[in-house]
């Protein structure tokens, strides 16, 4: 059996990284949805992020996208963020929202194009500098729609000189997480595809160069669990971004589609000492429907429950069925955990932190969603720009 108090304390150890552009108005390729209440300015997103971290007691870092959250002062953003029980993590580049980058920003077959991305990622590095950020996350669009359009190999020979000069640019205690996606916007070759061409870069570049491992981009029946053991199994795995995904990159609640999928990754997780060797978990979604501040709530306790279930597996009973190649035994063990219910153990977990066992039903009780609509009239809702 495991030991229960040594769950509870990884537990409440453990932190979730939440988007500062989740907190603004999203939507699809369509429309995006307006809601009452929603931030207009970096620090009234902060002031959101504070109640999820109030109301959860584990997700005390909020993640920017820059030119989302464009301030002038950002060392004053981070004291703000201070001043709310916060720190700000990843910072996240764009370069996917300029026209310029039609054809490919750092892989653009325009050296100008190509030069006007980079700043823009040097630039990221400097804001780090000014925030106290760790972590650099880069996902880049870049691709071609048509056979022919240029050349694949040369397009990689660009992000390689792209990242290496963003690489030595680095502070020693700053790190960059590539990230990938299969398709989308680009539909016959995307320059960082997959995990292997993400691995590949970031190994060329050196120990802090991570791969950032979104579960929303990769293809139908893909096994996330194994990507995410190979990674840590050769320490390069620096940070999720977790979301849900039916059919595409969704970026819905993680856990919603496939809350065993998301266990599977967490046991994962805990078997390669994930919990504790500097891996950063992170949510990208994009609520489209849902009010925002109870949809990250909700999705941060789905990332409590997969965590503590995975912490639930009884490791030697799973290592002495896999040693007999007892296949039934075996998967009964994970099942087992998967099948626990484990709000309660939870429950418990939130009340020694002095929290609220119930966070859903306390943020309804506090009245913040209220006031904000009451509040924040006038001016300019954030967005992600589209």
């Amino acid at each position: 059996m495991s030991d229960v108090p040594a769950v509870k304390a990884a537990l409440k150890s453990q932190a979730v990284e939440t988007p500062s552009w989740a907190y603004g108005n999203s939507g699809t390729r369509f429309k995006v949805f307006a809601q009452p209440g929603v931030p207009r300015s970096p620090q009234e997103k902060l002031d959101d992020a504070a109640q999820v971290h109030a109301f959860t007691g584990v997700a005390p870092t909020v993640a920017l996208h820059i030119p989302w959250d464009t301030v002038e002062d950002y060392a004053a953003l981070a004291r703000y963020a201070k001043e709310r029980g916060l720190t700000l993590g990843a910072v996240n580049a764009n370069v996917f929202q300029d026209d310029d980058y039609k054809l490919g920003s750092v892989t653009h077959p325009d050296p100008a194009v190509r030069r006007k991305a980079l700043d823009h990622l040097l630039e990221c590095v400097d804001i780090m500098d000014a925030t106290g950020s760790r972590d650099l996350k880069l996902w880049f669009s870049d691709g071609t729609n048509y056979p022919g359009q240029d050349d694949i190999a040369a397009r990689q020979d660009r992000l390689a000189e792209a990242l290496g000069a963003v690489y030595d640019r680095l502070g020693e205690d700053q790190r960059m997480l590539l990230e990938y996606k299969f398709f989308e916007p680009a539909f016959y070759t995307t320059d960082v595809p997959d995990w292997g061409t993400a691995y590949a870069h970031c190994l060329r570049l050196g120990p802090r160069a991570q791969v950032c491992v979104d579960t929303g981009h990769h293809a139908p029946g893909t096994n996330i669990e194994f990507i995410v053991a190979l990674l840590l199994r050769e320490g390069k795995l620096g940070a999720f971004d977790f979301n849900s995904r039916f059919y595409a990159d969704d970026d819905l609640m993680v856990g919603a589609a496939d809350p065993f999928q998301l266990f599977r990754i967490m046991y994962e997780v805990v078997r390669g000492g994930g919990l504790t060797s500097g891996v950063a978990f992170m949510l990208d979604q994009c609520h489209n429907i849902e009010p925002k501040i109870p949809a990250i709530i909700r999705s941060v306790m789905n990332v409590q429950e997969a965590t503590a279930k995975a912490l639930l597996v009884d490791r030697d009973a799973l290592a002495a069925a896999q040693r007999s190649g007892d296949v039934l035994d075996a998967n009964a063990v994970l099942m087992d955990a998967y099948n626990t219910d484990v709000r309660p153990l939870l429950a418990e977990v939130r009340e020694e932190l002095g929290i609220d066992p119930d966070p859903i039903a306390a943020y309804r009780a506090s009245g913040w969603a209220e006031r904000i609509v009451a509040e924040r009239v006038g001016g300019q809702q954030a967005g992600w720009g589209a």
